[in-house]
């Protein structure tokens, strides 16, 4: 076996995982502060978030804007501790008011791209994230994905420190997605378990987290879509969606994000639902680029790896895995682009933006610009 390269693996400081597990938010979130700011994306699951000094909800993806009125909210009700319940919306504009309200200046001093990226003075305000989507990871990444209209770009804020102190991931508050979310979310889960794993920084812990969240989503997205309340479905996917977490967080992305970084900022499209279009063609593109460049890549193998492991077939090859995922998508019923207004006069813009992306650099090899256009051509 070949020596393994030095990797690096953070994640939030305890992660709480299993139905039921909910229960005891409030006690937890005693144990933190007095005065919780809760950021929720609707109103709270049953009696979750009863405890709350102030509430803020976050009605589509955070902007930077929505983020800078947020922190002056939670500094102006004298709260010391952020809870965020929902999807990845919330769950990143949680991280995001608990970084800036615990620091001066403005969000364009720290965010990535359009602003100044410097790093936090102070250390956010503890933060708990429960997610209720089975798709984003947010609940375990150290960045806040935040849009800027004015740049028609979604940028990061980023830092080690924005690690939630307790992620709390109960199944049971998946049991009444409706399959469309269910689907598009569910998506996005097997995307951040596949991109992490043919990325050029894959290391030994992700691949363990990635292969085993390839499993369970090849295993139940189905069935979580079909019966909308199966427990044993949602926790797989669950299961599935903190391993993405955990993965992207430590390894990194690849073509799909890339250009849903520039397509959400530019469009009103959710994060999940772009990226369930894209998949089996940014899939696709990096097979048939590898073929073509890099046939003994390590990622070539890995997609043929997915491949097996999605249709059951140990003798399936790479490419048998983007008829699996195409096939998936049609019978789920993943809009395409087009549905979010994106047409063809769009794609030599998108293009660009994508080129620009962090998310585009751990991608297993440079795509051409010919062959990011044709991907995002046939997602429309």
């Amino acid at each position: 076996m070949p020596p393994v390269a030095p990797f690096e693996f953070a994640t939030a400081g305890r992660i709480l995982f299993g139905a039921g597990t909910s229960a005891g938010l409030e006690a937890l979130v005693a144990s933190f502060g007095r005065r919780a700011f809760l950021v929720t994306g609707r109103s709270p699951r049953g009696s979750l978030g009863a405890f709350a000094a102030a509430v803020y909800r976050v009605a589509k993806e955070p902007t930077i804007g929505m983020m800078r009125d947020a922190a002056a909210a939670f500094r102006a009700a004298s709260c010391d501790v952020v809870v965020a319940i929902g999807g990845g919306s919330a769950i990143d504009a949680g991280k995001a008011i608990a970084a800036l309200a615990a620091n001066d200046g403005d969000p364009l001093d720290y965010v990535e791209v359009i602003g100044r990226g410097l790093p936090l003075e102070r250390a956010p305000f503890p933060f708990i994230a429960v997610p209720t989507t089975a798709g984003t990871g947010s609940e375990v990444t150290r960045n806040a994905v935040l849009g800027s209209p004015e740049h028609g770009v979604k940028v990061s804020l980023r830092s080690p420190l924005m690690l939630p102190r307790v992620a709390i991931v109960d199944p049971g508050l998946t049991l009444g997605l409706p399959p469309a979310v269910t689907a598009s979310t569910g998506l996005d889960a097997l995307t951040q378990v596949i991109e992490p794993y043919v990325c050029t920084r894959a290391n030994p812990m992700t691949d363990a987290l990635c292969l085993a969240g390839i499993r369970a989503v090849a295993g139940n997205l189905r069935t979580a879509c079909r019966s909308g309340g199966g427990l044993p479905a949602r926790e797989a996917m669950c299961r599935a969606s903190l391993f993405g977490g955990l993965a992207l967080a430590n390894a990194g992305l690849g073509v799909v994000h890339g250009f849903a970084a520039p397509i959400g900022g530019m469009f009103d499209a959710p994060h999940g639902a772009v990226c369930a279009a894209l998949l089996p063609f940014g899939v696709e593109a990096n097979i048939r680029a590898l073929r073509e460049r890099a046939p003994e890549s390590e990622s070539l193998a890995r997609y043929t790896e997915i491949a097996r492991l999605l249709t059951g077939s140990p003798g399936a090859a790479a490419e048998d895995a983007v008829g699996w995922l195409r096939d998936l998508a049609g019978e789920l019923g993943i809009p395409p682009l087009r549905a979010y207004g994106i047409a063809p006069e769009h794609v030599g813009d998108l293009v660009a933006r994508a080129t620009r992306a962090s998310s585009m650099k751990a991608n297993p090899l440079p795509l051409t610009p010919d062959e990011l256009a044709g991907t995002l051509q046939q997602a429309l």
